[in-house]
């Protein structure tokens, strides 16, 4: 059989979860392409695909060789490109992990800039606020909030947004005054679901200081937290890339801004694989440019 042709077909089954898509995508029909990855099973000796009338799904065999095979037909593509001097032009599909709520907020504009750059190029963005393990789940790059950071990925530290206290600018003038941290303890503190009771801000001349949080509300969620101090249910810790653009448009508002919490660092995760893509590697370039000037986020040296 020819091989290549059926690691292509594997692999294009996977990422659409469907013969009849990739049928449809080459053209063929969906008996011939279940015979081209049944080929390619039996020379391999090892069955890379559940089957069923409604689902298909790769074995634990099936995810393992899909990597490789992946890897394989990335490197043949460009070799191709190369030869036929095709190189300059990015193409193919790209998967891209991101955070839900700084997916919607930032990720999902930068990403439709960048189809619009290269015409040639898919994007499938998955939102997630779980970990994603990237060689698992085939993505291509991942955007990661925290220095908790998978081993065996190659991670660039692309930029940092501040964080502390906010609130709307109407639930502060119809609040008592906050002059200093311990004035916090009588506002309606709200907090992340999965967040500590207590938090530190560090202040002027080195100052920290922690306090124990006063509030009746949890969400697990930072579209609710950002949704809830706009209708001034109370204030709470965020960072800039959540709130920047309410705080421009005067909706929100720093409190006690010399006061912050420790920032978030933004890192651009792909797998640690000798050989990129173009298309990967053009999308790491840009983001890197590009995530820094967004609103809340500021460049790293």
């Amino acid at each position: 059989m020819d091989t290549l042709r059926g690691m292509q077909t594997f692999v294009r089954a996977v990422e659409l979860g469907s013969l009849s898509a990739v049928a449809r995508e080459q053209g063929s029909t969906q008996p011939t392409i279940s015979k081209t990855v049944a080929a390619l099973e039996q020379e391999l000796g090892v069955r890379l695909l559940q089957r069923s009338t409604t689902h298909l799904a790769p074995t634990e065999q099936g995810r393992r060789f899909y990597e490789r095979a992946r890897r394989v037909i990335e490197e043949y593509g460009e070799a191709v490109a190369d030869a036929r001097g095709l190189s300059e032009t990015p193409a193919g599909l790209l998967r891209i992990s991101a955070p839900v709520s700084v997916g919607v907020l930032r990720m999902n504009r930068l990403v439709q800039e960048f189809l619009a750059l290269y015409p040639q190029i898919e994007i499938e963005l998955i939102l997630n606020d779980r970990f994603v393990d990237l060689v698992e789940e085939g993505m291509d790059v991942a955007l990661r909030l925290g220095a908790n950071l998978p081993p065996n990925v190659v991670a660039r530290r692309v930029a940092v947004s501040p964080r502390g206290l906010v609130a709307s600018v109407g639930y502060l003038a119809q609040h008592p005054r906050i002059d200093a941290p311990d004035d916090v303890l009588a506002h309606n503190y709200l907090r992340f679901a999965w967040a500590s009771e207590s938090f530190e801000l560090h202040g002027p001349g080195g100052e920290v200081r922690r306090l124990q949080a006063n509030g009746r509300y949890r969400i697990n969620n930072s579209l609710g937290i950002r949704e809830s101090f706009l209708i001034g249910a109370g204030l709470g810790l965020a960072p800039a890339w959540l709130v920047q653009d309410l705080i421009d448009s005067g909706e929100l508002a720093w409190v006690l801004p010399q006061w912050k919490a420790s920032a978030h660092e933004a890192y651009l995760l792909y797998p640690a694989r000798r050989y990129l893509p173009l298309r990967t590697r053009v999308l790491v370039e840009f983001l890197r440019e590009r995530l820094p000037q967004l609103p809340g986020f500021v460049a790293v040296e």
